[in-house]
């Protein structure tokens, strides 16, 4: 698939649909599936901003406090983060339980090139997980990108769930120190530009990924 150009059935793939020893694609229904869920899910949130756009209320808060804010309320922005790095966290946790309990995940290094497997001990120790990021990204030690254990990675998603999660409920709990609150801009324009800053590191990880 990488060959042919694909890049999201890749993906699907390396989650242990479709696929089987060495590699190959046994079965395309899966991938059928989650097209047509994509599809659902693209006209509900179509249909959604339609409704909000033209039909819903013009101030949320009337109907529903809890989504409403603005901009510059500060302690409203660390709790939709905390909500989101909640999310994250919940996500990378559905991916542990997929490779421990739901049909396992494909591992590259699997002998005969590659197969489906579940894992069964995972690697917890936070020496061998953090001990990645202490690598050079440079020459052949290759920093995060060097990791050829399925172990690994996804005990480090049990470690990236729980920070997240627990990184989340602070966010949520607590307001912003005062640094903070001096130090950043507190608008929609800015927020935009936090995103897109993120997004940029997020490029600058790819790009180690690939270049190893």
């Amino acid at each position: 698939m990488y060959e042919q150009g694909l890049i999201l059935l890749p993906h699907l793939a390396t989650l242990g649909w479709g696929v089987g020893p060495g590699g190959e694609v046994l079965d395309t229904f899966p991938y059928f599936v989650s097209g047509v869920l994509h599809l659902i899910s693209s006209a509900v949130l179509g249909f959604g901003g339609i409704y909000h756009a033209l039909l819903g209320p013009e101030t949320l808060e009337e109907s529903f406090p809890f989504f409403g804010y603005v901009w510059k309320d500060r302690n409203k922005m660390t709790t939709i983060l905390g909500i989101h790095l909640i999310l994250l966290g919940l996500g990378a946790f559905l991916l542990v339980l997929k490779a421990l309990y739901f049909g396992g995940v494909y591992d590259t290094w699997a002998p005969g090139g590659g197969d489906v497997r579940k894992i069964t001990n995972l690697t917890l120790s936070p020496g061998v997980i953090f001990g990645y990021l202490l690598k050079s990204p440079f020459g052949g030690e290759g920093w995060i990108v060097s990791v050829d254990d399925l172990e690994d990675i996804i005990g480090g998603h049990v470690w990236l769930g729980s920070i997240c999660v627990l990184g989340g409920i602070w966010h949520i709990l607590t307001k912003p120190f005062a640094w903070a609150r001096r130090a950043f801009v507190w608008s929609g324009e800015a927020y935009l530009s936090y995103s897109l800053g993120a997004l940029s590191v997020f490029g600058f990880i790819a790009c180690c990924f690939v270049w190893f």
